[in-house]
């Protein structure tokens, strides 16, 4: 079954489905999809949660294992299983196809992953996990679209806005949802519930955290570490969130990655860039990159993007905005 993010609550509400797969790559819509589902789990029961990360050292035994075994703990169990590819590959769609055909009982199987290739919607793996539970493709916003969950988030902390303001809002933020999800609880910490004048909106949200995080982008793809260690260093002090800066590292490395493998294919160059939206003014530092960054470079990249993750919401120890400096020099070939 296909859903949007904005009918999982009401979704939920009538049940838990026995699997449930959220793919994109827009952050903050993912993460609440996916913090909703946990939430609701827990609340039927399902108090044990196994978190699993389909990386490179990542075997697919462990999800066969996960499935099968019986906690003295607890009746019910949540399998987390992340795929920071968006692809399981041919063993995990093996185990994902045997695992819907054998789904075991009072286990709830929950896939978060990056957004997919288009190819990936007919294959049998797919297909497995449309059919046995519930499938969220979770897309930027933009438009009508971006204006209305604005306004729908400001409503939940009961905050009003003329049209104008929302638009005000749109235009700082660059649809960046991690960011406006910041601006609005400013809004809400310094004014509190009520209206807002345009003026107010004015005078308080940021228009740099994002265009800011865009040119550490630029400085890791030309490997300046001068400028990463500035400018990263830079975010930190402003009180950046360090989940907006790791989701424009992971969205930089899949960008890369999808672009090496339609070259790989022998599509053409120029409509490669086009097709993943690399611009004049940047295609010579996506080349540059590209050129020195393998593949097993960018899957590295990945999976310490991942340890960040983890970082970031407490389940590893570590300073994760020293995971994310690394994980700039890894672009930069340091």
């Amino acid at each position: 079954m296909r859903l949007k993010p904005e009918q999982i609550t009401v979704a939920l509400q009538k049940g838990l489905a026995p699997v449930y797969f959220i793919s994109g790559d827009e952050p903050l819509q993912l993460g609440e999809t996916a913090d909703a589902i946990r939430a609701a789990a827990r609340s039927a029961g399902y108090d044990l949660r196994e978190v699993l990360v389909a990386d490179a050292g990542f075997s697919w035994n462990e999800l066969t294992e996960s499935a099968d075994s019986l906690s003295i703990f607890a009746d019910k169990k949540i399998i987390d299983l992340r795929l920071p590819s968006g692809t399981p590959g041919t063993e995990g769609a093996k185990t994902l196809v045997a695992y819907c055909e054998r789904m075991p009982e009072d286990t709830l199987l929950l896939i978060t992953a990056a957004k997919m290739a288009s190819s990936s919607l007919k294959t049998q793996w797919f297909q497995a996990l449309d059919k046995a539970g519930c499938v969220i493709q979770v897309w930027p916003l933009e438009g009508q679209d971006l204006l209305r969950w604005l306004q729908q988030r400001m409503q939940r902390r009961g905050l009003q806005a003329e049209t104008e303001g929302i638009k005000i809002l749109a235009s700082r933020i660059e649809g960046n949802l991690l960011a406006a999800a910041q601006e609005i609880e400013k809004l809400y910490v310094l004014y509190g519930k009520g209206r807002l004048s345009n003026q107010q909106i004015l005078d308080v949200v940021a228009d740099s955290s994002r265009f800011d995080v865009f040119k550490l982008m630029d400085s890791v793809l030309a490997a300046r570490v001068d400028r990463i260690l500035k400018i990263l260093s830079g975010l930190q002090a402003e009180g950046v969130a360090a989940p907006v800066v790791l989701w424009a590292l992971t969205r930089e490395a899949r960008v890369l990655i999808r672009i090496k493998q339609a070259l790989a294919q022998g599509q053409n160059r120029a409509q490669v860039f086009k097709n993943n939206q690399i611009w004049d003014k940047r295609q010579q530092l996506v080349s540059d990159a590209l050129n020195r960054l393998s593949d097993n470079n960018l899957n590295n990249i990945l999976t310490l993007s991942a340890k960040a993750d983890r970082q970031i919401k407490g389940q590893q120890q570590g300073e994760p905005w020293e995971t994310l400096l690394a994980v700039c020099l890894m672009f930069a070939s340091v």
